[in-house]
């Protein structure tokens, strides 16, 4: 069996057992992340939404209206000004091409519902944590069974590691899936390539780092190494 002598030192590669995880814990929150979602005059009848009570119907129902919130031209200028650096009422308004009065109707209706906040020092900031949560919450989740994909379902999620199961068989099943979905097959990716992906599917992991899978995708010839030169087999 072929072992990888990449230059990271190794480390520790599996522990615990076969448990089913519930599901883990999203990202830390952007400041106002939790905001409540106000109602936006002109996009539907109502009552306003109370404070911290946006997601009361549902994921699906908070990212309907953060979308009729942008689908607003001046508020979704306002929202990409800031985005791209804008981090004063002033700056956004010459960066949007947006009148003092527009400018400060569109950041109100951006705080109020999250998209937008405060950051260090009062500088406007999006609220990046707001859309990677909704976009985590909108994935289908895969239905779990017996089969392969109930491994898949305890042990990856949003296309990151949980961790490595204690069953050979089943570690087997995640590391195949891994190198699938990382590396194309035929293609010579330096190794620099390599950790940087690897460490990718390692962001949430309990306890495995990016050397470890790399060690087991060459052993189990998921991977072949030569003069640091990284390849996937192909298929057949």
């Amino acid at each position: 069996m072929t072992t990888d002598s990449g230059t990271d030192a190794d480390t520790a590669a599996d522990s615990g057992t076969d448990t089913d995880l519930g599901p883990r814990a999203g990202s830390a929150a952007d400041p106002g992340e939790e905001a409540g979602a106000a109602a936006v005059p002109g996009e539907g009848a109502g009552a306003a939404a109370v404070p911290g009570d946006g997601d009361r119907d549902g994921p699906g129902e908070r990212a309907r209206q953060i979308i009729g919130l942008l689908a607003e031209e001046r508020r979704l200028r306002a929202l990409a000004a800031v985005a791209l650096g804008a981090d004063t009422p002033e700056r956004v308004a010459e960066a949007a091409g947006l009148s003092a009065k527009d400018t400060a109707l569109a950041l109100l209706r951006l705080r109020e519902q999250g998209a937008v906040t405060d950051g260090p020092a009062g500088a406007l900031a999006v609220s990046y944590g707001l859309f990677r949560e909704l976009a985590r919450r909108e994935r289908p989740a895969p239905k779990a069974g017996n089969g392969p994909d109930a491994v898949l379902v305890t042990f990856v999620r949003n296309g990151r590691l949980v961790r490595l199961p204690a069953q050979w068989a089943r570690k087997k099943l995640v590391l195949r899936h891994i190198a699938e979905q990382t590396f194309e097959p035929g293609v010579a990716y330096p190794e620099r390539v390599v950790n940087e992906r690897l460490r990718a599917w390692c962001e949430d992991s309990d306890g495995t780092d990016h050397v470890t899978l790399r060690r087991y995708l060459v052993d189990l010839h998921h991977l072949h190494r030569s003069e640091g030169i990284y390849r996937r087999p192909e298929a057949g």
